[in-house]
């Protein structure tokens, strides 16, 4: 059997620059949290209940809600911060505008940053010890009056 070296390896550039392609856009696809999970915080008007993305590994919580183009009402994602710290997010690459919930350790929400920047590399800053941020779509807060203060109903704080 007689091979021809420059129509083999000719062959072999192209599958392999096909697995670098393939394997790139792969690796760029923006992370998904792994699991759903309930979450409901109790405000003056009632019981909110929304369905929340877990984010606890350190690949989530950087990638968060990058990338995505639309957050549905109800839905979110929940950051854990564990231990309790000053925390800090931005919106990089984030294309959907935000309210960004901190909650404290014990459950109560301690800031609530509304209408957040899309694309922004500006700070957010918790101003204060949290144990979690709670990400939805801009408007929630004021929509169902959530306000600091008010309980965060989540097995992450001890609850439900």
């Amino acid at each position: 059997m007689n091979f021809d070296r420059k129509a083999v390896w000719s062959i072999a550039r192209g599958w392999l620059a096909a697995i670098l392609v393939v394997g790139c856009a792969v690796a760029s696809a923006p992370v998904r949290a792994a699991s759903f999970q309930p979450l409901e915080i109790v405000t003056r008007n009632g019981v909110q209940v929304f369905s929340v993305e877990m984010a606890t590994t350190e690949e989530e919580k950087q990638t968060g809600l990058m990338y995505r183009k639309e957050l549905a009402d109800g839905k979110g994602m929940l950051f854990d911060f564990k231990p309790e710290q000053e925390v800090s997010m931005w919106m990089k690459n984030t294309y959907v505008s935000l309210d960004m919930i901190f909650i404290r350790a014990d459950g109560r929400i301690l800031r609530i940053a509304e209408n957040t920047e899309p694309l922004s590399t500006k700070i957010i800053s918790s101003q204060g010890p949290a144990r979690a941020v709670l990400e939805v779509v801009a408007g929630t807060a004021q929509k169902y009056g959530i306000r600091p203060g008010d309980r965060v109903g989540h097995p992450l704080f001890g609850t439900k």
